[in-house]
């Protein structure tokens, strides 16, 4: 079932509900997506440890892989004895070629993320003027950068998805196609022509191929970027 993303005030209320019923454990939020769309983060409003992907938003599109864990220090300290070693823990390095990219992609992060907003918004009215339903709604606040759009054919989907990959700066020249990927039940077809590989902070798309046919779009480093993606993909779809 399809729904929006949680907002950071939702998962505020679902940590103090869990905390009045006498749980003590650790809160853990994927917050993968969500960094910087709004003016507080989940490790503000009741979670213990919040983590994601620095090729997604934090990194700002700059960051070539790699991760973040953030929150309280007992739980950020044990994590890091957990990844390397009891007597370790974080006082090892974990990327052999310096952190200059993580801090300036850390830096510009803000922006970039408000750019891939942009190009959703873009995007979500312009498929809602052709009557393609997709979520969050237009009149709702986004809490992350992805934006799922719903097509009546297997077709539509793959044509749309097909398009994204067409604007990448990355193999452009690639036609996209579903396939059977580990871990899904499945077919997968994945839009993702980027500098960064898998980055989804720049534009891409994908969604498994099956009813009711959802591409879950995301990222743009650039809103211009998701413009003239999107005349590409009116293009298509008018034709």
């Amino acid at each position: 079932e399809l729904r929006d993303a949680f907002s950071c005030e939702e998962i505020g209320e679902a940590c103090r509900f869990v905390r009045k019923l006498g749980f003590k454990g650790c809160i853990f939020v994927d917050n993968c997506y969500g960094e910087f769309v709004e003016n507080k983060e989940p490790a503000e409003v009741g979670a213990d440890i919040i983590v994601g992907s620095l090729i997604k938003n934090a990194g700002g599109g700059l960051a070539p892989n790699g991760g973040y864990i953030c929150g309280k220090t007992e739980y950020v300290e044990m994590i890091g004895k957990r990844l390397t070693a009891p007597s370790l823990g974080l006082e090892v390095g974990s990327y052999q070629g310096g952190y200059t990219c993580f801090y300036q992609g850390l830096f510009l992060a803000p922006h970039t993320v408000c750019q891939a907003i942009k190009c959703s918004l873009l995007i979500g009215a312009a498929m809602e003027e052709l009557g393609y339903v997709n979520y969050p709604s237009l009149d709702k606040t986004p809490h992350d950068i992805t934006r799922a759009i719903r097509f009546d054919s297997a077709e539509k989907m793959v044509d749309f998805i097909r398009e994204v990959q067409y604007v990448s700066p990355i193999d452009s020249f690639v036609t996209c196609e579903p396939w059977d990927m580990p871990g899904y039940d499945d077919k997968i077809i994945m839009a993702a022509g980027t500098f960064i590989s898998g980055a989804s902070i720049e534009l891409s798309a994908d969604g498994p191929v099956k009813p009711p046919y959802i591409a879950y779009f995301q990222g743009g480093l650039t809103y211009e970027h998701g413009k003239y993606a999107l005349e590409r993909i009116l293009e298509k779809i008018r034709n």
